[in-house]
């Protein structure tokens, strides 16, 4: 049974030094039953570390620092999810778990045209997106969060830089998937109603390769996931990489 994980903030670096969880960690150690002297995890910056419990109170917590881990848990190349904002924000929140866990290491919100784009409803779920994120990386065991940034407009797609850009297209595009190489790689897919066909025809105009994920078509919520899944098995067919 993997130990429970937490991302802190602090970055000491001494063994036997103390380092304060927080009310969110004690209520969550609470929750989990642990006891004083229990073994957990804590990142500081991007370095986990083992633990033990060394106070655990209604309203605090803290820890002891017992040696690194030398693991890394992350993708050997840049995973740049640009996931299309949908009608339901709160869809968003069911697609962050499955993205964190299978490696994005950036996630960012896109305005597409058949995007329903509410700047102040947004901005008010950002904060509970990144918690999203955190208790994800912590379940999956990750060395580092991924960034979170602000939405932005479909356009700045067309200046992205990244050495591969990857589109999902439902219709036939009349040629094989991209090969993965062994470079950052930055992927999109559309929300509900798809990509339009303006958009399409200028993201392939800026190098954004067409990739399919089967002759059917995907909920808006399925692609993104069933794309990083492809990429993760992928990666594991060249553990080099």
């Amino acid at each position: 049974m993997s130990l429970p994980r937490l991302f802190l903030t602090a970055r000491p670096t001494l063994e036997g030094q103390l380092v304060p969880l927080g009310l969110e960690a004690a209520r969550h150690l609470k929750a989990l039953r642990l006891k004083t002297g229990a073994a957990l995890e804590v990142v500081l910056g991007d370095q986990p570390w083992t633990a033990d419990l060394a106070e655990l109170d209604r309203d605090r917590a803290s820890a002891r620092l017992v040696a690194p881990l030398r693991e890394d848990r992350e993708p050997p190349i840049p995973l740049q999810a640009c996931l299309p904002l949908l009608a339901q924000l709160s869809l968003f929140d069911e697609w962050l778990p499955p993205l964190v866990e299978l490696g994005a290491t950036l996630i960012q919100p896109v305005v597409y045209q058949r995007s329903e784009f509410n700047g102040a409803k947004t901005a008010a779920r950002l904060e509970r997106w990144g918690r999203i994120i955190q208790s994800a990386c912590e379940q999956s065991h990750r060395n580092r969060l991924p960034e979170l940034r602000p939405p932005m407009p479909f356009a700045a797609l067309l200046t992205w830089e990244t050495p591969q850009k990857w589109v999902a297209y439902e219709l036939a595009a009349g040629q094989a998937n991209p090969a993965l190489r062994p470079e950052g790689l930055a992927f999109t897919t559309g929300p509900e109603g798809g990509i339009t066909d303006g958009e399409f025809a200028a993201l392939t105009a800026a190098d954004w390769q067409p990739v399919s994920l089967g002759r059917s078509i995907l909920r808006a919520v399925t692609a993104p996931v069933a794309l990083l899944g492809a990429v993760q098995f992928e990666l594991g067919r060249t553990p080099a990489l």
